[in-house]
């Protein structure tokens, strides 16, 4: 339905939406698409619906989504008390935002003809907009800035520059011959953990194979790099990861692994004692607070 209408007219490509079991997409939540995305969206809202001269959503439409259709609070510093239009949230200082979970955003500001869109990982939105309204809005004015190609380039170099950290660690550790190649069966768990297997670190890190929900889902996690694979949870949806592991104690291998694409990564550690595991697991952000899982596993004949 949005192909034709919205996706195409602004020239979203490729975007995906989580579905139904018969095929339905969710609607609410688990759009997909690119910051880049994000903010076309929001310069269409900003030009009340106008796309390069065709009218793609009407503008009373517009307006009355974007205002205020049921209070919700009177808290003046807080970002979710300003009032509830359609889904679209206002903001303090006068403006309105839509916004997805964990620091997904698309705040316009109309007055200041401006569109701030962001993608992040956190539990703590609200820190989000105030950084926009304590660094961003007084830098804006009412003219265009002039020329500055030194803050350019330094900006470039920024963007260029910004990582994820690897794990840090050792390549190795007296128990990783003793256990590569063991598998570890859990038992039943509400995350549907069932098993996890390390084989013998190769060139470039170490092979991992966990089993969720009756599938195995093998990746390397690199050594001082990270490592790209996928994961298929479920029969041809193949997910982009990478992955970076070490072994932190002599006993305990630890890697992080992040969903490429998304603001969504999961820290493992895996503490060896014998015939016996001990694997800990940490997501960066959930929509409860995030809760440390604690399995501990036995090796298979």
């Amino acid at each position: 339905y949005l192909q034709p209408r919205l996706f195409g007219p602004l020239g979203i490509a490729n975007p995906t939406w989580d579905a139904s079991a018969q095929g339905i997409s969710l609607g609410g939540f688990g759009l997909s698409v690119r910051t880049e995305d994000i903010a076309c969206f929001g310069q269409l809202y900003l030009q009340k619906g106008m796309w390069q001269g065709r009218q793609l959503v009407p503008a009373d439409w517009v307006e009355a989504a974007t205002s205020v259709q049921t209070a919700n609070g009177s808290d003046p510093s807080s970002d979710w008390n300003q009032g509830y239009g359609y889904q679209f949230w206002r903001t303090r200082h006068g403006f309105y935002r839509g916004d997805g979970a964990f620091g997904q955003f698309c705040i316009v500001m109309q007055p200041c003809d401006t569109v701030v869109a962001i993608t992040s990982g956190t539990s703590d939105m609200q820190m989000v907009m105030t950084l926009v309204w304590d660094k961003i809005l007084p830098a804006l004015g009412s003219a265009p800035l002039p020329a500055d190609p030194g803050s350019d380039r330094r900006l470039t170099e920024k963007l260029a520059s910004l990582s994820l950290p690897v794990q840090a660690g050792e390549a190795t550790s007296p128990v990783a011959a003793k256990v590569a190649g063991r598998r570890y069966a859990f038992p039943e768990n509400p995350q549907h953990i069932e098993a996890v297997s390390l084989m013998a670190a190769g060139g470039t890190g170490m092979p991992v194979t966990l089993r969720i929900s009756g599938v195995d889902q093998h990746f390397d996690c690199g050594q001082g790099s990270w490592a790209t694979g996928s994961i298929s949870p479920a029969p041809g949806d193949a997910i982009p990861v990478a992955a970076s592991g070490a072994w932190t104690s002599e006993d305990t291998y630890s890697f992080r692994l992040c969903r490429s694409l998304t603001p969504f990564s999961t820290a493992y550690d895996l503490r060896f004692a014998g015939d016996t595991v001990i694997l800990e697991a940490l997501d960066n952000v959930g929509s409860v607070a995030p809760a440390r899982i604690r399995l501990t596993g036995t090796a298979q004949p």
